[in-house]
């Protein structure tokens, strides 16, 4: 299913509070070194892709990606304390979504809304479940660079605090119905999820949607997050420690990172790097699947 937004659906953050994914890949262990093979697998694929397309950096950076987005409303029974909520709400978390990426130049069309009372789904829809996967199976819409998302519970006792998991952009070619966010709705702006609450874990999800990593990923050692200029974090922040530095050499740990697991109110940045690896990722992984290329991106003028 996804989790990972690679293939590789990494772990669960080791304390199960608010995890903002179940992507977690620290340092080589044993435990997980199935997963970093993955990673690696993973990586080298991208590179392939990225070498074979026509874009280099600077044209990326002239690139502006309009994704549609199709937002599955999944709740318990159809009331608003069941999860159902509103046009209004969506309309807002789509908002701070665009907010945070804007700097990116990447932008986000709220196209469609679906509604659907499912106990069920809305409860047990948690990574590589079955249960997800009938759920995706059933509701997803459009192709690769339509942003399916889907607000649920998460209510199984085994995923106690997540708010949120996604693909990654080279999962579609061999699972295009399990694309897309999943995400807890009390985490949208003004929901009860605090201090998770402001729309981050959206913008979170999103990154790992299009190739980002965490910023703690593979902690002091190796490639980490695979982009440059995010430096090196042994661990997940929690809270907003600014200043904090785990890692020797590189600077304070990319607490303010939208990938980092800070609270919402302290996620302010993506870097320059990680932006080139989203535009980069998409064209790899997601435009060679689109039906209107053309008028998917935008030449800035």
């Amino acid at each position: 299913m996804t989790g990972e937004r690679e293939s590789a659906h990494a772990l669960l953050s080791s304390s199960r509070r608010a995890a903002r994914l179940k992507t977690v890949l620290y340092k080589p262990t044993t435990r997980n070194a199935p997963y970093l093979a993955k990673q690696a697998a993973l990586e080298a694929d991208f590179q392939a892709n990225q070498a074979s397309t026509a874009a280099s950096a600077s044209e990326l950076g002239r690139l502006r990606p309009t994704f549609n987005v199709v937002w599955h409303v999944i709740s318990r029974d159809g009331t608003p304390e069941g999860g159902d909520i509103s046009d209004a709400a969506i309309n807002d978390q789509i908002g701070v979504l665009n907010t945070a990426f804007r700097p990116t130049g990447l932008r986000f069309n709220l196209r469609k809304v679906t509604r659907h009372a499912n106990e069920t789904w809305f409860s047990f829809a948690v990574p590589e479940s079955p249960i997800q996967t009938e759920m995706k199976t059933a509701l997803r819409e459009g192709g690769a660079t339509d942003l399916n998302v889907y607000s649920v519970g998460f209510e199984d006792p085994m995923w106690f605090g997540l708010l949120g998991y996604a693909t990654f952009p080279s999962d579609y070619r061999k699972a295009p119905k399990d694309d897309g966010v999943v995400v807890f709705h009390e985490s949208l702006p003004g929901g009860r999820a605090a201090p998770y609450n402001l729309g981050q874990t959206l913008t979170h999800e999103v990154g790992h949607w299009l190739g980002l990593y965490h910023t703690f990923q593979g902690g002091c050692e190796g490639r980490g997050d695979a982009v440059i200029d995010t430096p090196a974090e042994a661990t997940p922040a929690s809270g907003c420690p600014v200043g904090r530095d785990t890692c020797p050499g590189g600077g304070p740990d990319p607490v303010q990172n939208y990938m980092d697991y800070s609270d919402d109110a302290c996620m302010t940045t993506f870097t320059p790097g990680q932006v080139v690896r989203m535009l980069a990722q998409t064209i790899a992984f997601q435009i060679g699947f689109a039906n209107e290329s053309i008028n998917f991106f935008r030449a800035i003028p």
